[in-house]
């Protein structure tokens, strides 16, 4: 990364461009050439090397790069529609981040102590009106990586080393929520079913209507004999969140294995504004309508799942069954 530096030749700008220096080097095509990729959270050096990282990968390379050339950093949490993501049995809640550049000496006098700041957002849409943030230290994007990594590699099937990493993540942040959910979810998963009730109630605690800890505890109480508080935690939740995240796409996918095309089509629509148009719902509608003989609306629906894919990986299938379709293939 200090050789990218250095070949760029971008220390050597003036102070006062070294801000946007960075940002276009970040931005350009003919640069870094950046992509979205959600298969891990990586380290700011494994994102460089990959040229590819979910938000947070992302933020911890620019911040990094920013640090050695000096300029001051921001993080901000950002308010976005809540988007859900599965692995197997998981079900993963997915925030947003982004950070924001300021210049090595001030700009003006109406731009602050540190000038006007840059703002780097690796999933802004344009046209779209800039959503509210809300700022967050540096120990708070540490515990959110060790989360990330936590819930990975409970994911990859690891529960032993998901634990490690969540414990580090409540260790990074005592305030964090999240970290405590994905510890409770460890402890479930391997029958420590106290410890789990302990460590939600501590996240909700933290956060009272944390949807995920609420959730799992639940589970967890449920598992513990004590159903009437059980049905009083689930009232609670179904209140606050009336349509569990991809309880309609488990009915289509039944739907579409047992050939009923149009009992599939009409459950993955109800799916689709639930989960913010996840790739696998746009799959499965793609799937039925295949299987109703509409082959341009399935086709339209790859492209949404291509689009809406998370990692390199799903982009490369859906753009295959797309290819495969758009050649007369029967379904995708």
């Amino acid at each position: 990364m200090r050789s990218y530096l250095r070949s760029s030749g971008m220390g050597a700008l003036p102070p006062d461009r070294i801000q946007h220096g960075l940002v276009d080097a970040l931005y350009a095509k003919r640069e870094l050439k950046l992509e979205y990729d959600a298969e891990r959270t990586r380290t700011a050096a494994e994102a460089f090397d990959a040229r590819a990282g979910n938000c947070l990968s992302l933020v911890i390379m620019t911040a990094a790069f920013a640090r050695e050339l000096g300029l001051p950093v921001r993080y901000q949490v950002v308010e976005s529609p809540e988007v859900w993501d599965r692995n197997g049995n998981l079900v993963f809640s997915i925030g947003h981040v982004n950070v924001s550049l300021g210049q090595r000496f001030p700009a003006s006098r109406t731009g602050g102590p540190w000038g006007d700041w840059l703002t780097v957002d690796f999933m802004s849409v344009a046209g779209r009106a800039p959503a509210r943030t809300w700022p967050v230290d540096e120990q708070r994007v540490v515990a959110m990586y060790l989360n990330n990594r936590a819930a990975e590699t409970l994911a990859g099937g690891n529960p032993a080393e998901a634990y490690w990493w969540a414990r580090a993540a409540t260790l990074a942040d005592a305030s964090f929520p999240n970290a405590f959910n994905t510890l409770g979810v460890i402890y479930q998963r391997h029958g420590g079913l106290d410890a789990a009730e302990a460590a939600l109630r501590e996240a909700l605690r933290l956060q009272p209507d944390n949807l995920s800890a609420l959730g799992n505890l639940v589970g967890v109480v449920t598992a513990l004999g004590r159903g009437d508080e059980a049905e009083q935690l689930s009232a609670r939740l179904h209140r606050l969140q009336p349509h569990t995240p991809f309880m309609y796409l488990g009915l289509g996918l039944q739907a579409l294995h047992d050939g009923d095309y149009a009992q599939a089509r009409d459950l993955l629509r109800k799916e689709l504004p639930q989960v913010n148009g996840h790739h696998e719902v746009h799959f499965g509608l793609a799937l039925a309508y295949a299987g109703l003989g509409d082959r341009r609306a399935a086709a339209n629906h790859l492209k949404l799942a291509r689009e809406n894919s998370l990692t390199r990986q799903q982009q490369g299938l859906y753009a295959a069954k797309l290819t495969s379709l758009e050649k007369g293939a029967a379904t995708p």
